[in-house]
């Protein structure tokens, strides 16, 4: 309800909009990619997680490297990057004994970027 005044409802005399419902359905994203996507935003849904994704915006770093960023704990942080990696959304690269953690492709950066811009245009 919005300024107290009901929107109006759909009847079954209703005509309907312009648009061609069967299209829109055609379209539609089945039971699978909606679960995916849904998942993906869960992922994307902790403040922890979004600051180190801000970090790898930033650049390549190890763990080491994000306790010292987030002031956070080595344990916290590879938890996290683990879920991260699960969700394809960092990736990482072993040097010797150092794993470097980035960005797993450019669509992760441009939804964080995106996002962002959003935001700050309220």
């Amino acid at each position: 309800m919005e300024n107290g005044i009901a929107p109006a409802a759909c009847d079954d005399t209703c005509a309907g909009t312009e648009a061609d419902i069967g299209s829109v359905k055609e379209k539609l994203v089945d039971d699978t990619t909606a679960i995916e996507l849904a998942d993906l935003f869960k992922a994307l849904g902790d403040p922890t997680r979004i600051r180190i994704i801000h970090a790898l915006l930033q650049s390549e770093l190890c763990v080491h490297d994000l306790t010292q960023v987030l002031g956070m704990g080595q344990s916290a942080i590879s938890h996290q990057l683990r879920l991260l990696r699960n969700m394809r959304i960092v990736k990482r690269r072993k040097v010797g004994k150092t794993v470097f953690y980035s960005l797993d492709d450019d669509h992760v950066e441009q939804l964080i970027v995106l996002t962002l811009q959003h935001l700050k245009h309220e």
